[in-house]
């Protein structure tokens, strides 16, 4: 991610909000890192993510030896 110049406000804030559908009743209960949080695993959502092997893998790669 590319740092940008763009000032962080509240109109901004409350527009990822409604992107994520937060509701004022959610963000009573919520801080503003939990929102910030959501938006990045939401960000994260279309990444690829390394498979991880099981046993059987590694006996198929290594042998049972």
């Amino acid at each position: 991610m590319r740092p940008t110049v763009r000032e962080s406000t509240g109109a901004i804030f409350m527009l990822r909000c409604a992107q994520l559908g937060l509701h004022t009743e959610d963000l009573a209960q919520m801080s503003m890192g939990m929102v910030y949080d959501m938006l990045i695993e939401r960000g994260n959502d279309q990444e690829e993510y390394p498979i991880q092997a099981t046993q059987e893998d590694i006996y198929a790669f290594f042998g049972k030896g």
